[in-house]
């Protein structure tokens, strides 16, 4: 057993990178940890600067300066920011007290309609079910609605900390733009001259996880402004709430797209009853959801992610049991990370002989 472990500890740890490797990532994930709510700004800026320095690295291949480049996209990214809090968040947050307000009678709506369904229908649906589900559609809705205002009121201490992030997510991802290769520089100064498998982990990530970030954002507008327009010409009510939600949920593999369901179906029974626009708009909704996951998803992450779907469900899961909603987000990106450190971690074809 002693030797088994002595072998299996000089295969494997006898090399400095691997040590230096492993020292890194425990140090981070401590960091994380205990530190993450902390450093939450940088982090933030740190992936933003990830996300936009393929824009400057194109301006820069047409001849543009470094610094102009990274001063047009600091620019543009600040001004979309700027339009979407100025023009979006509103409307969004109207609409969401709107839903608040709505609940009582979008509760009584909905069961007068399951209550009309299933008198007409009596041999298939039991009136002790239709009480069963009423009862948890009450539920549910009041416990969102509680939800939504206990956390409106516990966030009002939050503003200031809001204030803070403005300005210092910003600040930190301008500078990180701009001074990209001198900080790379530093870090990696004091890292191994050897260090074949970093480089190679960094490659797979750097290429995988810049592909993915972009193309959900990609996703995520195209979605969210798709199901805008359905929403809109079917005039189904809370359409810009609504369609974020769905916009969303694209963040979150299988289940999110699962979950945003409910509410828009709810709605849509809700505002249409049975009739023929509530199947016209769920049919027309099914179908901008058909679209992103067979034609959008595969255009974007062909070569982006190569993860079998039980790894990103389980990868959502754990991450997201870990870290909440971040966890989520980035549970794509880490159980990639998780998979180009198995992908380059040094080993040999098979142990060596034990005598």
């Amino acid at each position: 057993m002693f030797k088994i472990v002595d072998t299996l500890i000089k295969r494997y740890l006898s090399n400095e990178e691997v040590v230096v490797f492993l020292l890194l990532l425990a140090g981070t994930l401590v960091v994380l940890a205990f530190w993450g709510g902390i450093l939450a700004p940088v982090l933030i800026a740190v992936v933003l600067a990830f996300l936009l320095q393929g824009l400057v690295d194109r301006l820069q291949r047409i001849g543009i300066g470094h610094t102009t480049s990274v001063l047009f996209v600091f620019l543009t990214f600040l001004a979309c920011c700027a339009a979407f809090i100025g023009i979006m968040v509103p409307i969004i947050w109207q609409q969401a007290v709107r839903f608040i307000n709505d609940l009582p009678r979008m509760i009584t709506g909905i069961q007068g309609g399951i209550e009309h369904f299933a008198q007409g229908h009596s041999e298939l649906v039991s009136q002790s079910a239709v009480d069963e589900v009423v009862n948890t559609l009450a539920t549910e809705f009041t416990n969102l609605g509680q939800w939504l205002v206990s956390y409106s009121i516990a966030s009002i201490p939050s503003i200031f900390s809001l204030m803070i992030y403005l300005v210092l997510v910003p600040l930190v991802m301008f500078f990180l733009l701009k001074d990209q290769k001198s900080i790379l520089a530093y870090l990696t100064s004091w890292l191994p001259q050897e260090r074949m498998m970093m480089r190679n982990i960094a490659h797979e990530m750097n290429e995988q996880i810049a592909n993915y970030i972009r193309g959900k954002v990609i996703e995520m507008l195209v979605v969210g402004i798709v199901s805008y327009i359905v929403f809109a010409v079917m005039g189904l009510r809370y359409a810009e709430l609504l369609a974020l939600l769905v916009g969303l949920s694209v963040l979150i593999p299988y289940i999110g797209a699962a979950a945003v369901t409910i509410p828009v179906v709810l709605v849509a029974f809700y505002q249409y009853g049975t009739g023929s626009d509530f199947i016209y708009l769920v049919v027309a909704y099914l179908v901008v959801q058909g679209l992103d996951g067979n034609v959008l998803v595969p255009l974007l992450f062909s070569e982006a992610v190569n993860l079998h779907p039980v790894a990103i469900i389980v990868a959502v899961l754990f991450f997201g049991g870990i870290w909440g909603f971040w966890g989520i987000f980035f549970a794509i990106p880490l159980a990639t990370l998780v998979k180009a450190i198995i992908n380059a971690w040094p080993r040999q074809d098979r142990l060596p002989t034990l005598e």
